[in-house]
């Protein structure tokens, strides 16, 4: 009988279901966290440019892209080990075994899974964070240009245009001004007063400027001794915006690489040269872009052999070790975009080795799944295991041992005992691990590590135990 090389759809629709459950799961709980980080310094700017709710929504949806580009591989990832390692603890999988299916014809839900969320991945990268970045800049521009204009009252000194004090004596229903008085003190120890018959205000976004327009006034202009009076039809200042518009560090006014398309970053690296830092630092962007889709994909394959490392009276390994490995691609990935960006190694090789070296690492572990084999060859973790057992173990259980004894003396200094010489026949504790054993009155009698129980302290120092300094010295 052969074995079919395409199993059931309902097959795996099963197995994609559940992949996804623990995906959707792994997805909520980490865009919570990531959220409520983000949600902080985001309050500051809700508070400051009093914000309603609609726009605290769009603005909301503006960030949402920039926390799932980190988000969807983490849950992806995690909901691809956990749901094997669900199947492979209800000995599912070995059922599949034992009736011929083979790990890679169970590879196809994986793929389409992965590849579906890579590529809502690469959408998010490529196309929505930089639409997002611009709309955001644009509201952040025009909520704090309303936050202006709401503190522009008539018959009132207003400060909303920073060391610009502006007095309108009436202001009407085109938002224009008649008889406006401005003291400027941008950049002076003495102001410069101007006078004007109207004016109004004007906003240019794509310059993220405020521009104040005076018309038919004076400007008086004191400098020591001398008074400077300028008469004018037109006056402007141009004020640029003001306001707490920082989140998470970024500032959000500003336009940055990250606000661009991908033909921009090109154009860009190509405008200051590809062996430039300034050229170089807009293609590692470009790259950026389509690497993070790429590792999503591979850190989601490589959740398929991770989750397999579990079974009945083991422990189950594929969390920890995906979290090692996610941990691993990113530091690798961040090292290479840092030694990109400052010219030792070439942009391509920079970018794209973590990948390949994940993708290597990613068929080697299925190999070594596929055919029954432990993720790491045996003399390696018999390697590790000594390394452990006869350098790292015991360095640790000196280190230990050396914080008790301190501990101890410090509890000497300052805890007073009385009664420390136990007669016969008074029954002492002790703590196998460190062989210590304590009498009656000390405080680490009743310790829950003191499982060990000897009749008097002369039968504890016969089985190889040593009296507590507390206990021993008076």
């Amino acid at each position: 009988m052969t074995r079919p090389s395409i199993l059931p759809l309902l097959l795996y629709s099963y197995i994609a279901t559940e992949m996804l459950a623990p995906f959707f799961a792994s997805f909520l709980i980490l865009y919570s966290v990531f959220f409520l980080i983000r949600l902080m310094p985001l309050l500051d700017i809700v508070l400051e440019l009093r914000i309603g709710f609609a726009d605290f929504i769009r603005l909301f949806c503006y960030i949402f892209p920039h926390m799932l580009l980190y988000v969807i591989p983490m849950a992806s990832m995690a909901g691809v080990i956990i749901g094997f390692t669900r199947l492979t603890n209800e000995r599912e999988i070995l059922v599949l075994k034992s009736c011929g299916v083979s790990l890679r014809q169970l590879l196809p839900p994986v793929l389409v899974l992965s590849l579906a969320i890579s590529a809502l991945t690469g959408l998010f990268s490529v196309q929505l964070i930089p639409a997002g970045d611009i709309a955001m800049k644009q509201l952040m521009f025009q909520l704090a240009k309303e936050k202006i204009d709401k503190g522009l009252q008539a018959r009132t000194f207003s400060e909303a245009l920073g060391d610009l004090v502006v007095y309108v004596d009436e202001i009407d229903a085109q938002n224009r001004w008649h008889g406006v008085y401005v003291s400027d003190k941008r950049n002076r120890l003495q102001p410069i007063i101007i006078m004007a018959e109207g004016g109004h205000l004007d906003a240019e976004i794509d310059r993220m400027l405020v521009t104040v327009v005076l018309e038919k006034g004076t400007l008086h202009n004191a400098e020591g001794k001398e008074n400077q009076v300028i008469r004018f039809q037109r006056y402007q200042m141009q004020i640029p915006l003001m306001p707490p518009t920082r989140i998470g560090g970024d500032d959000v006014t500003v336009i940055s690489r990250g606000s661009m398309t991908q033909d921009q970053l090109l154009r860009a690296a190509k405008k200051y040269g590809p062996d430039t830092r300034h050229g170089v630092v807009f293609l590692t962007e470009y790259y950026d872009r389509l690497i993070l889709p790429v590792g999503c994909f591979i850190l989601s394959l490589l959740g398929f052999p991770l989750g397999m490392q579990t079974g009945p009276g083991r422990r189950a390994t594929g969390i920890p070790l995906g979290l090692f490995f996610f941990i691993l691609y990113y530091v690798l990935y961040t090292a290479g975009r840092l030694l990109s960006e400052n010219l030792l190694v070439p942009t391509l090789v920079g970018m794209w080795l973590p990948s390949v070296l994940f993708a290597a690492l990613t068929l080697y572990v299925f190999r070594r799944v596929e055919r029954e084999r432990t993720i790491i060859p045996e003399r390696l973790l018999n390697l590790i295991l000594d390394l452990l057992d006869n350098y790292i173990f015991p360095f640790f259980r000196w280190t230990r041992k050396f914080f008790m004894r301190c501990l101890h003396r410090h509890q000497q200094e300052y805890i007073p005992y009385q009664d420390k010489a136990a007669p016969d026949g008074m029954q002492v504790h002790a703590s196998i691990e460190d062989r210590i054993y304590h009498l009656p009155g000390c405080e680490l009698y009743d310790s829950p590590r003191c499982n060990l129980k000897f009749k008097d302290a002369k039968v504890a120092v016969e089985a190889g135990f040593k009296p507590c300094r507390l206990c021993n010295d008076s």
